[in-house]
């Protein structure tokens, strides 16, 4: 084969890659499909940006709880753990205790508390409940934007791909060549915003799985030791009424 056709085929080659790259396909996009593409790429940024911190998060509380649980079962003073702790507990078991420590100071000590015992454990057991309920609030924070780019990412992408595919056809019209050079630039570009669809898609339909498996597994860990905690000061007011 001559050489010099050799060499022109070869830069063809090169050319018609350069021309399909990434970066090109963006640049050689529609403005809708450009924004399809910018929209997909911030979702997806914003999700593994959600996904670190939530996997991180809840490796530190798990932590933090196993800390706290030590020192609340080593059997040393409830008083003690409580003014340790102070009015700003570091996570949310601890915040849990420190609501039905302080509701059971301001009741407990107060004239007819031990008349009202069942009153007062009713108070309790809301009172660690509110807390639960608004620590796990804080953890679930953003899930949404996961689970809702799991589930529009896919379909955004494909209405670039059918926005893309549109145009190619309407070019096609226009120009009346349906060669492979004029019809393959489109079509890869309407396919690419399928492809960043499904990469936006795709890790935040699993993280979301795993994260809310795993902050369901802590509300239950949370729900155990208030339901400990409230029978240990049920058995408190017990005591004083005998």
């Amino acid at each position: 084969m001559d050489p010099v056709i050799t060499q022109d085929v070869a830069l063809t080659a090169a050319g018609a890659a350069n021309h399909l790259s990434a970066w090109a396909l963006f640049l050689q996009a529609d403005i809708v499909v450009k924004a399809v593409m910018l929209g997909l790429i911030f979702a997806s940024l914003w999700s593994w940006a959600i996904i670190f911190d939530k996997v991180i998060r809840l490796r530190s509380l798990s932590r933090q709880a196993e800390d706290f649980e030590e020192k609340f079962w080593s059997g040393s003073s409830l008083e003690d753990l409580y003014e340790r702790i102070g009015t700003k507990p570091r996570e949310p078991m601890s915040a849990i205790f420190v609501a039905a420590m302080r509701e059971w100071k301001r009741s407990a000590g107060k004239p007819g508390a031990v008349s009202n015992a069942s009153t007062l454990a009713e108070r309790l057991d809301r009172v660690m409940k509110i807390s639960l309920e608004r620590e796990m609030d804080i953890l679930q924070r953003r899930m949404i934007f996961l689970a809702s780019t799991g589930s529009v990412a896919p379909f955004l992408g494909l209405f670039g791909t059918v926005w893309g595919i549109m145009n190619t056809f309407t070019a096609i019209g226009a120009t009346s060549d349906t060669s492979l050079a004029t019809v393959a630039p489109g079509i890869a570009e309407a396919l690419f915003a399928t492809a960043i669809g499904l990469v936006a898609a795709i890790p935040a339909v699993i993280a979301y799985n795993k994260i809310s498996s795993d902050l369901n597994r802590y509300a239950v860990r949370l729900e155990n030791f208030a339901g400990e905690f409230g029978a240990i000061l049920s058995r408190q007011l017990d005591i004083r009424s005998n």
